[in-house]
């Protein structure tokens, strides 16, 4: 997978994604995260990329030609594939690790990164999708970009040193992760639930799927509007909710 940032500030996503995780990916060859800096496309002698914008208003919004020319490079660099354009936005859908799962299957990502107050409205012809982290603002778009870079990237093949780590964590499944344990076995008074010790794989699953059930509803119920709830779920569920009033 090749991934490009559109982005002013190339040094934040290179410091950024160079360690940990997303530094191994690439020195394995897993993933090319190439920022490019679409100032370098700017059309006059200082170099700036933004104006201010016509009919008034606070602040300074960024031209589309920039933008759309470091678009065009950032495709005619990519010998992997289709390219799948995406802005980042505070008005676009939600990222979530359904969005992830889907982002980890594409050859080519192209990451827009805006800054100052905005983007003049006509880069958006030249984008597939607008995507949000969440409902606030930042001062730019490159922490969200990390964020999501961050998520697509453990999902492709190899990354993770355990393939099944990506299956079992949160939001993976339409549950949040069931909780977990190591050693000590007793720790400040608090024990290992006694069926994790068992051995017994069958009981230690159906454990694990009622805790991740009741963390859902504990912590996101929203979450249980979406998932396919069996009829077994249905019972578990109601049973934790007994088991909660008592």
């Amino acid at each position: 997978m090749k991934i490009n940032v559109i982005t002013l500030f190339p040094e934040m996503i290179e410091q950024g994604l160079n360690g940990s995780m997303m530094g191994r990916a690439q020195a394995q060859g897993h993933v090319q995260i190439e920022p490019i800096n679409f100032r370098e496309f700017s059309i006059n002698k200082h170099q700036h990329v933004d104006d201010y914008p016509y009919g008034g208003g606070a602040g300074m919004l960024l031209m589309p030609e920039p933008i759309v020319k470091a678009i065009e490079q950032a495709k005619a660099s990519n010998d992997q594939g289709q390219s799948h354009v995406v802005l980042m936005d505070p008005g676009g859908e939600k990222f979530n690790q359904k969005m992830a799962q889907e982002w980890s299957k594409k050859d080519h990502l192209v990451l827009i990164c805006g800054h100052y107050e905005g983007f003049d409205d006509r880069i958006r012809s030249y984008v597939d999708q607008e995507v949000s982290i969440g409902d606030f603002v930042v001062t730019g778009g490159e922490l969200p970009a990390m964020v999501m870079i961050d998520a697509t990237v453990r999902l492709l093949d190899n990354v993770l040193g355990n393939e099944e780590s990506a299956i079992d964590e949160s939001h993976s499944n339409g549950l949040l992760e069931y909780p977990q344990y190591t050693r000590p076995r007793t720790y400040d008074g608090l024990e290992v639930p006694a069926v994790l010790l068992s051995g017994h794989h069958q009981k230690i699953e159906a454990w694990r799927h009622r805790e991740s059930l009741k963390r859902t509803l504990l912590k996101r119920p929203d979450l249980l509007e979406t998932y396919p709830l069996t009829k077994e779920d249905l019972i578990l569920l109601e049973d934790i909710k007994n088991e909660l009033s008592e």
